[in-house]
């Protein structure tokens, strides 16, 4: 397995305070207006620190024609589904919570991987996606049980985390030769007009101006999410799967629990401690590298 390099090592710790922390971020931003429109005007503001970025560091802008259609293919998998489902699955689910399930990412790839991609599971694999499930069905039973729980938001962060999950799988092996900074700029923009026409349909009637609370939020996501974390995170997705997933993946829903738990005085049940658990087990089992062979 390949060593992380200095800068490696901290984009991927950067990613996951700025990640981690996103999610009562979310929950915050989305308490009180159009969780539609949160997202896309975070989008509008993160495009031009994006802009700002490939400027600075003289990333070329062009995209061949060629590479549009899986363009197009990679932004579906990795940004419109995934921004869409999980900004209202947040809305609906406590922070920590809707943290530990979009980012069962991982158990979603492997299995991904096992049936479409050729990738071999060992026995330990396998009993992590067996962990995985029994913590999403903790998840799923105290939302189905609780008098105000709404298992419709679970339904919704699955859904992203398993389209993330094939996105991952998707850019891990794309044919497209431009710099990912530049990858990341077309996909947030294209994510942006989809973004824009489904708050447009679907939330005109709600939208009204932001709160002071809103607006932090929505800079906190167009400065640190678009315009730096999902540029990283593609980064480290092309250039060292296994690790940045591993290092990455497993902090980011344990911060998201217990910062949440903390700041937004989210109540931690049995269930979410239990689901933390078998969730870094799960994703360990999945993701850590197997000991070599003496």
């Amino acid at each position: 397995m390949q060593k992380l390099n200095a800068k490696q090592l901290w984009l991927l710790v950067l990613l996951t305070l700025v990640w981690g922390l996103n999610w009562p971020v979310m929950k915050l931003g989305v308490t009180g207006m159009p969780p539609l429109l949160f997202r896309t005007l975070s989008m509008w503001l993160g495009i031009p620190v994006l802009v700002v970025a490939m400027l600075w560091l003289k990333i070329p802008f062009a995209m061949p024609r060629k590479h549009w259609r899986e363009l197009l293919v990679l932004s579906a998998a990795n940004m419109f589904v995934w921004h869409v489902c999980i900004i209202l699955a947040i809305q609906s689910l406590s922070s920590g919570r809707a943290a530990i399930l979009g980012y069962t990412m991982p158990i979603f790839s492997a299995i991904i991987g096992a049936l479409f991609f050729a990738t071999q599971l060992s026995l330990r694999n396998w009993l992590g996606v067996v962990a995985a499930a029994i913590g999403v069905s903790l998840l799923l039973w105290h939302e189905l049980t609780g008098l105000s729980g709404k298992p419709m938001g679970v339904a919704l962060a699955l859904i992203a985390a398993a389209t993330w999950a094939l996105g991952t799988q998707l850019l891990r092996r794309t044919k497209i030769d431009t710099p990912t900074l530049t990858i990341s700029f077309w996909m947030t923009v294209l994510a942006c007009a989809v973004m824009s026409t489904l708050t447009f349909v679907f939330e005109r009637p709600n939208w009204a101006m932001p709160s002071s609370t809103s607006w932090w939020s929505i800079i906190y996501n167009a400065v640190l999410v678009f315009g730096f974390a999902h540029a990283a995170w593609f980064y480290l997705a092309r250039s060292l799967p296994p690790v940045a997933s591993t290092l990455s993946v497993m902090f980011i829903p344990i911060l998201g629990v217990f910062i949440g738990a903390y700041w937004l005085g989210e109540i931690l049940h049995w269930q979410d401690w239990a689901a933390v658990v078998l969730m870094v087990v799960a994703i360990a089992s999945v993701l850590a590298p197997l000991r070599a062979k003496i």
